[in-house]
């Protein structure tokens, strides 16, 4: 049917770049090759993406809204625990998944939703706005670090099953929260 016209959702847009970068990687992400994908012309991405650096922060944000669990959660050690499983597994669920989010929060652009919720557990847990900041701060930077390395190892070995690397990940943030602990005094 030559000449119809195809109009896709934002949603739609950031569904099939998720796919782009689960089949392809973050550095065949493009707006041209998202474009081809679609059948549309990379000019009708514009209308919902200023520019590829908008495109990038709502697929790391549909990817950190995916892994969020339905839960209510008492402690602010059991949310800081909880929000850092959530990354890590947000970030896994797709390829280059750690690369992205870890892109687009250092810019600034978007993926700040762990970083807050974080920073808000610690508070509430008593802490003061610099220990806050840097605690939560020291988790969203340990949980980037070991999903890059576990998604790097895959890579290297040609492999996108789930990795043995958990238990490393459990026992890393809890000394990380053991150390959040001490400086609270509980």
């Amino acid at each position: 049917m030559s000449g119809v016209q195809v109009r896709y959702r934002r949603a739609d847009v950031v569904d099939r770049a998720i796919a782009v970068l689960d089949e392809h990687g973050l550095d065949a992400l493009s707006m041209r090759k998202l474009a081809a994908d679609l059948g549309v012309q990379p000019s009708a991405l514009y209308h919902h993406f200023a520019n590829k650096d908008a495109l990038l922060a709502a697929v790391a944000d549909e990817l950190l809204a995916r892994g969020r669990r339905a839960t209510e959660v008492v402690t602010w050690e059991a949310e800081l625990r909880l929000a850092c499983v959530e990354l890590r597994d947000a970030m896994l669920a797709c390829r280059d998944g750690a690369a992205l989010v870890a892109l687009v929060h250092a810019l600034g652009i978007g993926a700040q939703e762990p970083l807050g919720r974080m920073y808000d557990a610690l508070a509430r847990a008593g802490a003061d706005e610099h220990l806050a900041r840097i605690g939560a701060r020291t988790l969203v930077h340990f949980v980037f670090g070991h999903v890059a390395d576990e998604q790097l190892q895959r890579q290297a070995r040609g492999d996108a099953s789930a990795s043995a690397e958990g238990g490393d990940f459990h026992l890393g943030l809890s000394l990380v929260l053991d150390g959040l602990r001490q400086r609270l005094g509980d």
